[in-house]
C-alpha cells in the first residue's frame, strides 16, 4: 500500500494560488486500467485511487500514514519563481 505525499502545483487555468496550500495523501496505483468494451470509458478494480486526503502541514500527512502504516514517500513542495518586472521594460 503506497501513497505519495504532495503540495500541488497551480494549475495554468488560474491566476490566483488557490487549493495549493494544503498537503495531499493519495495512493499510488495498483491495478492497470482497462477499457470498458460497452461504453470505452477506463475502468479498474482499484479504488482506492479515488481517495485524496488533504492535510495543512507535511508533518500531518506524514503522522497519519504513519498511524495507518501506510508506505509514503514525500515529493518535493513546488516553489515559485518570482519574475521580477517593470512595466517600462515593455518599451525597451
Amino acid at each position: 500500500m503506497d501513497a505519495r505525499i504532495y503540495r500541488p502545483a497551480k494549475t495554468a487555468m488560474q491566476s490566483g494560488r488557490a487549493k495549493t496550500k494544503h498537503w495531499v495523501l493519495e495512493y499510488e496505483r495498483q491495478d492497470r486500467t482497462r477499457r470498458d468494451p460497452l461504453m470505452g470509458w477506463a475502468q479498474s478494480a482499484d479504488t482506492r485511487r479515488q481517495i485524496r486526503l488533504e492535510f495543512d502541514t507535511k508533518e500531518d500527512a506524514l503522522d497519519y500514514a504513519k498511524r495507518h502504516k501506510i508506505a509514503a514517500r514525500v515529493l518535493p513542495d513546488h516553489q515559485r519563481r518570482k519574475v521580477l518586472k517593470s512595466y517600462a521594460d515593455n518599451f525597451r
